[in-house]
């Protein structure tokens, strides 16, 4: 099973490859195109794949909707690798914490009570002292924040 998944892989890979080669011009003046013009064509594109999934306009929405946040995080110049790892570790970190408390029956000592849990603890927290006191450096040199009281 494993390595008929392998040899599909490299079946699809050689096809790609004999289909693309021939093709290259023709992606080199895809580049050409005006982002004005290619822009709405793969929005177009998206939601039409979009909607095919579930012949469902919801989904057309919801796609609208994350399009918009993803945009405005990218305006508010938010990382999207932490957004990211967040978003697929989330819930696991989530599960794990809930059996921890379970196992410990609700007891929130069972974090600091081991050497390496602890240590994760205090290594969370410095790091996140160390960020705050380097934005609060920074800021402080823009001249982001005064000390001194408004007349």
């Amino acid at each position: 099973m494993f390595w008929g998944l392998i040899a599909s892989f490299w079946v699809g890979n050689v096809l790609l490859l004999l289909l693309n080669l021939p093709l290259i011009g023709m992606w080199v003046r895809l580049l050409t195109v005006p982002f004005r013009y290619l822009f709405p064509a793969a929005l177009f594109f998206v939601c039409v794949g979009v909607y095919s999934t579930n012949n469902n306009l919801f989904d057309v929405a919801m796609v609208t909707v994350f399009g918009a946040a993803g945009y405005a995080l990218i305006r508010l110049r938010f990382e999207p690798a932490p957004l990211l790892l967040g978003f697929v570790l989330g819930p696991m970190v989530e599960e794990n914490f809930h059996r921890a408390l379970l196992l410990s029956r609700g007891d929130l000592s069972i974090f600091v009570s081991r050497p390496i849990s602890l240590g994760f603890i205090a290594a969370c927290a410095w790091l996140i002292a160390l960020l705050a006191v380097s934005a609060a450096r920074q800021r402080k040199a823009r001249g982001g924040l005064s000390s001194e009281p408004a007349a």
